[in-house]
């Protein structure tokens, strides 16, 4: 099968995942619990942090080294700063733990919104294919 046939099925069938995705979620909705005790609580907010430090810093030693993969790094980076964002204003209790956890949803968008800038096509620079 040519390249492009190949990238064709591979967005339906993404597309295919996505509209599978509305009827789960409409269960996890009606079932899952209003609240719940979690185990390893530090562990997975430290781990966001450690992958969202290892995102700018892997974006940033390959952008400066010119190679094109930091496009790549800075795309995941980005995401991985909006799913921070969104656990920590989500799971914060009222008051002053949610005013910390928007300031921290505005620094986290911020980075969110440079590796945007960074990983869209025809940033000028001297870059090595991969």
């Amino acid at each position: 099968m040519r390249r492009a046939g190949m990238r064709r099925w591979t967005l339906i069938l993404l597309g295919v995942a996505a509209a599978l995705l509305v009827p789960w979620m409409a269960v996890l909705a009606l079932t899952l619990p209003g609240s719940t005790r979690v185990h390893h609580w530090p562990l997975a907010w430290i781990g966001l942090d450690v992958l969202l430090a290892a995102g700018c810093a892997t974006t940033a030693f390959l952008g400066l080294r010119g190679d094109a993969r930091f496009r790549l790094t800075a795309s995941a980076t980005a995401s991985v700063a909006v799913l921070d964002a969104w656990f920590d204003i989500t799971t914060a209790h009222t008051g002053t733990p949610l005013l910390q956890a928007l300031a921290c949803a505005v620094a986290e968008g911020a980075v969110a919104g440079v590796c945007v800038w960074l990983a869209l096509p025809g940033r000028r620079g001297r870059t090595k294919s991969p």
